[in-house]
């Protein structure tokens, strides 16, 4: 089964090349990959154009539209039923579209998938692992953050993104808001795999102005959907905020990253990392001038 691949951009020359070598380097060679870039002003567009393969194609209209309307464009583009999401500065596992797909085709049911990660610096040193196995998310697990989708590393079905389309008005937390909406009207049937299937990287990118925007968007969130949560949730809302700003001050935002991932690696778990990101290192691009 072909898989469309959608991965939008901006400003991300650092990073894209691996992010592409990484699709290249799948043990599922049945794909599309659609680069959508946001309006870049450094040589991302350039990068991506330099990329000669016919699985390959290129979007740009030269605006910067922000993600959400960007993914809504990736889903109405995708030639195929299946669509797995990820981020121009991550990384994919090798073995990522397969294990995924195989859930999605042994499980009819399911629309949406999502994986473990590994939490990576920007150097792609292993700095934590998180997971968890989950077969079905409910509202309020949702609503409390209970538990939490990877939304990089998610790959459904394109039927279940057409007809749940991002809100293009949130500028962060597209995300959230869509495990919530879609939740609400019992269209989430989701599961996760614990297995880290996505290269994250969150070290340093954490920062306290994007976790407090997250944190603005959630709070209006909460209007629509949490009900009789409602005054429980903005209070929890704000009590994260203050210690977000505190950690900010003192100079520890790396203790939330801490307390998302486990801080022991075991052995065999980093020996499968380092094998998997010196395959995608040495994974070569068709014609790459960059």
């Amino acid at each position: 089964m072909f898989i469309t691949i959608g991965l939008p951009f901006y400003n991300a020359e650092k990073y894209l090349t691996d992010a592409i070598r990484s699709v290249f380097a799948q043990t599922h060679q049945d794909w599309e990959l659609i680069l959508i870039d946001d309006g870049s002003t450094d040589d991302s567009l350039e990068i991506a154009k330099s990329i000669k393969d016919s699985r390959v194609r290129v979007y740009s209209d030269g605006l910067n539209k922000k993600l959400a309307t960007r993914l809504n464009e990736i889903t109405q583009l995708a030639n195929y039923d299946i669509i797995a999401r990820m981020d121009a500065d991550d990384l994919m596992s090798p073995t990522r579209l397969e294990k995924q797909l195989k859930i999605l085709e042994n499980n009819p049911e399911i629309d949406i998938v999502s994986t473990g990660v590994f939490s990576v610096t920007d150097e792609l040193e292993l700095v934590g692992v998180r997971g968890v196995n989950v077969s079905k998310i409910y509202f309020k697990e949702l609503l409390f953050k209970k538990v939490g989708i990877v939304h990089a590393a998610v790959l459904g079905r394109t039927a279940w993104f057409q007809r749940n389309p991002y809100n293009a008005k949130l500028i962060i937390a597209q995300d959230y808001d869509l495990w919530l909406k879609t939740s609400a009207k019992k269209d989430l049937k989701a599961c996760i795999i614990s297995e880290p299937l996505y290269y994250y990287r969150e070290v340093g990118n954490a920062t306290a102005t994007k976790i407090l925007a997250a944190y603005k968007n959630e709070r209006s969130m909460y209007k629509n959907y949490a009900g009789k949560y409602y005054a429980q949730l903005m209070v929890k809302s704000y009590i994260k905020s203050i210690i977000v700003l505190f950690l900010d001050k003192i100079n520890k935002m790396t203790f939330l990253l801490g307390k998302r991932s486990t801080g022991v690696i075991k052995k065999e778990t980093l020996i499968t990392f380092e094998k998997e990101k010196t395959q995608i290192k040495n994974t070569k691009l068709p014609k790459l001038e960059y």
